[in-house]
């Protein structure tokens, strides 16, 4: 009975894609840097409303908006190689990520990225 245990560069599931150490180095680096950019949006948007606040009740809006963007970042940056293409397909449909970013990647992993970059985009029209 075949074991279905990873082993070198392959997932145990046919369907999953493999990813070579230098693409793990470059997946790495645009994942790092995108959720970088987006915390600094985030600090950016929360001193901004924590600047405008005149009464108790304001305080609660930023804790609101902070536990969902919490929320949202959590949801979004997931960095298991088998949810990659889908980070990256929506990170480059939002801007936050650059194709020159994902350079250096498989053809195939970057046809599925910019292939769901494209569906999100069609979506949101």
């Amino acid at each position: 009975m075949p074991s279905l245990s990873a082993t070198q560069d392959r997932y145990p599931y046919p369907h999953e894609p493999t990813w070579s150490k230098s693409e793990k180095a470059i997946a790495r680096r645009a994942f790092d840097a995108a959720l970088k950019r987006e915390f600094h949006q985030v600090i950016q948007e929360t001193k901004q409303k924590a600047n405008r606040i005149k009464e108790p009740a304001d305080l609660w809006d930023l804790e609101h908006y902070l536990a969902g963007c919490r929320k949202e970042i959590d949801r979004k940056y997931d960095y298991r190689y088998s949810q990659l293409t889908h980070v990256f397909g929506r990170l480059l449909y939002e801007g936050r990520v650059s194709e020159d970013e994902l350079r250096g990647l498989r053809d195939d992993k970057l046809k599925s990225i910019r292939s769901l970059a494209e569906f999100l985009a069609k979506q949101a029209a």
